[in-house]
């Protein structure tokens, strides 16, 4: 400890207490009086707690307030309904976990319903997709929240939707849309536009309409027309609804009712409280995607937080070296180990507690800015105050603290263990040396993580438990591993800088290769978030790479006629464009690929529905067992994964169960080799007639005759399409490129999550320089005495930071690209993974690397060059 530490009342001025008490006293004592002299040295451990309880109190909170947001506002719109009566038959399918529900024939339920003693009305709710299209004649929404369309309810307590401008339809082709979708679509009342349902139907606005006192459920639209319409667009036929709304009358209870009407409807009909149909609709619209968003940003939250804990045990430990001849003072005026040891705890849990609290003030401020944000974004929030719980202020305060002590925790050992002896002679700030025990370690843990991991990969199961396993042990032996691997990376990496800046780079290098587990921990940081960043780039465009060379593989049409969106938004295509298309002169095949939905083997599966005869015209099938002619309303066809899944083949029988409850036995009449475009169960229009609800078409694949070009033929075809709400007419090419786009937009706001994690390991290497140069003070003085200047310094400084950078870039990229490439292998159930290495995007992460290492190291190389030379060659 340097004697103006002790003028000015540091560690070393205060005598150790005896006693338990005493001994835990002094402990506080001692590190309040050193967080008081070192303040700027915790800094980087201050930022990194902050930021990361921040981010994570921002996240819970905003997850609180959404949920609540979308309960309060179910709650508001469906106060008046007591019951909901629908059919029981619902089934769900790996793509679709809320289920697809048949609708029920209202005439008989009606009657029993009316007559059923406690009810006061009883209103049909007839819903299905419907998608508007806006004044500039763009289709409104359908990026993921559902786009709707249903009957005007006009029982105002039964209707969740409240008219506020205009009037309800009246006469056939009137409709009411919320306030959401018109002003997205710039539409207003009296205009004319276009309604697919699929079927293009011409509509004008004559109302506008609330859900719960908001425009919309966030950017989900609502098309309401009158019943007659709703159910000749919307329904398989004249006399059948989704659903039916009942109010109670006065005295008679949601549960009272409910049970009333269980005994009066008939055969396959249920009947749910208000209240648990505004749960499940609340859970069905928001919960699925508000447990999506929050479990990806508490993913993220948690690697800030690891990546903080590089950052924080790393500066532990260097103050821990820095303070071995001070440490040592005290043990030999007589403190404990267990004084040393709560001193250096007792700093990490006054860092801790202050950052955290500083960060869940953070938190609040994140929550309420994104509030803010979505509406900007075109995903607004409900309106309400944030809603703040005891756990997403305890748990982030915990959680930074507990990262705090932990991080300390090795330090601080090592600290309680600083020899009394040691005050008397010089002791170097770390041991530079590497243990063969370490090595041996690592490298074990390096082949058992690659071998879990691999295997993990190429197991038949495809087994994710194992690969993350695997990955898990792979990362521990890059830490273990990491001072042995930074000797010679930064080796390999600082010879070129030793080559082009001379001795200046010469010196950058040594001063990296000084502590190599101080360079190891200081790179570990970024090296986690550059890993994070590769692997979802590596996921990202191998699933690209895949979609790509599915669509080649399967598709053998020219063009592909699909409507925009992913996930359940937007509409499908008209039943009708097909055979509009088919009628063109430049069109061979035009084939519409319907969907459906039945339970197989007790299984929910969703089914392809079109004419199997003209698949192989459009689809690259491969190798056909039976035929695919003559299904009729008995045969099935089915993919030979799923066929050797049953142990099927041309001639077996199996049974279907659609969501109306009929059972019918098929006979499997083709078995086909490729189904990622045409799906695993084929059956034909007429087989599904009897069983579909609204009638439309996912895709439409369309061959041109021979000597049609692709561009006059795609014109041909748009022109039919735009007739049909414009949907998009693409090539093969342009088609898988549209298919992947939800992944481009997964990938951008995954970099924008990790840029926080990059952050806070560029604070960490920016905290390490810092205390570098604090302890290296009277080395620079001398460097400076003897000829070098402060443009050198700096470089010198800068170029050390670059290379540390380099190191955790190059570990990083090694690492995500292994570790991508894993889950590539481990998520893909069929064996199609395709493994793509951008080299573009690789090459921006490992720039990004190098550049954050010049950041990084400005503020430090800036405050090295600004030393006085005098009294820093004065310094101890």
């Amino acid at each position: 400890m340097s004697t103006d530490t002790r003028a000015r009342g540091g560690a070393g001025s205060t005598p150790p207490a005896t006693g338990a008490g005493g001994s835990a006293r002094a402990a506080v004592r001692i590190s309040f009086a050193s967080l008081r002299t070192h303040k700027r040295r915790f800094a980087g451990t201050f930022s990194a707690v902050l930021l990361g309880v921040a981010f994570l109190t921002g996240t819970l909170v905003m997850g609180d307030t959404l949920r609540a947001s979308f309960d309060s506002l179910f709650g508001n719109a469906t106060s008046g309904t007591d019951a909901v009566v629908r059919s029981e038959g619902v089934i769900a399918t790996s793509d679709n976990a809320m289920g697809t529900r048949s609708p029920l024939r209202t005439g008989e339920s009606l009657k029993a319903i009316r007559a059923t003693p406690g009810v006061a009305a009883a209103e049909p709710s007839i819903e299905g997709a419907g998608q508007l299209v806006g004044a500039d004649g763009e289709p409104v929404g359908g990026q993921g929240p559902p786009t709707t369309a249903g009957n005007w309810i006009h029982d105002k307590q039964l209707n969740p939707y409240e008219l506020s401008q205009g009037r309800a339809p009246r006469s056939s082709g009137e409709v009411v849309v919320n306030e959401g979708a018109a002003e997205s679509g710039k539409l207003e009342i009296g205009d004319v536009t276009t309604l697919r349902t699929p079927d293009p139907v011409r509509v004008k606005i004559v109302g506008l309409a609330t859900f719960g006192g908001e425009s919309g459920m966030g950017q989900s639209t609502f098309a309401g027309m009158t019943r007659a319409d709703a159910e000749t667009y919307l329904m398989p036929e004249p006399g059948m609804a989704a659903a039916i709304r009942v109010r109670a009358e006065d005295g008679t209870s949601q549960q009272q009712l409910a049970e009333r009407l269980e005994t009066a409807l008939p055969k396959g009909v249920e009947a749910v409280t208000g209240e648990e149909a505004a749960e499940e609709n609340s859970e069905n619209i928001s919960g699925q995607f508000l447990t999506l968003f929050t479990s990806l940003l508490l993913v993220f939250s948690g690697i800030a937080l690891l990546v903080a804990v590089f950052s924080i045990h790393n500066t532990f430990a260097i103050v821990v070296a820095q303070r071995t001849r001070e440490n040592a003072l005290l043990r030999a005026l007589g403190a404990s180990r267990r004084q040393v040891l709560g001193t250096t705890l007792s700093e990490a849990a006054v860092v801790g507690a202050v950052a955290s609290a500083v960060g869940l003030a953070g938190g609040l401020g994140i929550a309420a800015g994104l509030q803010a944000l979505f509406p900007a974004v075109g995903f607004p929030f409900p309106e309400g105050s944030l809603v703040i719980s005891a756990l997403s202020l305890l748990l982030p305060l915990g959680v930074g603290i507990a990262v705090c002590l932990a991080s300390a925790l090795l330090p601080a050992v090592r600290a309680a263990r600083t020899a009394p002896l040691a005050a008397l002679r010089e002791t170097s700030a770390e041991d530079s040396r590497v243990s063969r025990r370490r090595a041996a370690l690592g490298l074990v843990l390096g082949a058992t993580g690659i071998a879990v991991t691999a295997l993990g990969a190429a197991s038949g199961s495809r087994s994710v438990t194992l690969t993350a396993a695997g990955a898990v042990t792979v990362l521990a032996a890059f830490i273990v591993l990491g001072p042995l691997a930074a000797t010679f990376a930064v080796r390999a990496l600082g010879g070129p800088v030793a080559r082009l800046r001379g001795t200046t780079g010469a010196l950058a290098q040594r001063n990296a290769l000084r502590s190599p587990k101080r360079t190891a921990a200081t790179a570990g940081a970024l090296m986690i978030g550059v890993a994070v960043v590769t692997l979802f780039t590596v996921f990202a465009s191998s699933l690209k790479a895949m979609m790509d060379e599915t669509v080649s593989r399967n598709f053998a049409g020219d063009v592909a006629v699909s409507t925009p969106g992913f996930g359940a938004g937007g509409s499908d295509l008209s039943p009708g464009l097909a055979p509009a298309v088919q009628r063109l002169p430049e069109v061979d095949t035009a084939l519409g690929l319907g969907q459906g939905v039945a339970r197989v083997e007790g299984a929910g599966q969703e089914l392809t529905v079109t004419d199997p005869a003209k698949l192989p015209r459009v689809m690259h099938l491969g190798e056909v067992d039976g035929s695919l002619t003559g299904l009729g309303t008995r045969g099935i066809a089915v993919s030979r994964s799923e066929a050797a899944d049953h142990g099927w083949h041309p001639g077996s029988t199996t049974t279907l169960t659609f969501t109306d409850g009929a059972k019918q036995r098929f006979t499997v009449r083709a078995v086909y080799e490729t189904g990622e475009l045409t799906g695993d169960y084929v059956i034909t229009p007429q087989a599904w007639a009897p069983h579909r609800t609204q009638n439309s078409d996912r895709l439409l694949a369309v061959g041109f005759k021979d000597g049609v070009s692709q561009e006059a033929g795609k014109a041909a075809v748009q022109r039919v399409a735009d007739r049909y709400g414009k949907p998009e007419v693409q090539t093969r090419e342009e088609y898988a490129q549209s298919s992947a786009g939800g992944i481009d937009m997964m990938l951008t706001l995954v970099y924008a999550l990790l840029g926080l994690a990059v952050l806070i390991a560029l604070l960490g290497i920016a905290n390490t320089l810092t205390l570098a140069v604090h302890e290296r003070t009277r080395e620079l003085g001398l460097l400076r005495s003897v000829g070098q200047t402060r443009g050198q310094l700096r470089a010198m400084v800068r170029w050390e930071s670059v290379l540390v950078a380099a190191f955790g870039t190059v570990g990083g990229l090694a690492l995500g690209a292994f570790l991508g490439w894993a889950l590539v292998r481990a998520t893909d159930s069929r064996g199609l993974s395709v493994l793509s290495l951008p080299p573009l995007q690789l090459t921006v992460v490992a720039l990004v690397g190098a550049v954050a290492g010049l950041l990084a190291g400005w503020r430090p190389a800036r405050r090295a060059a600004r030393l006085d030379v005098l009294r820093a060659i004065a310094t101890e």
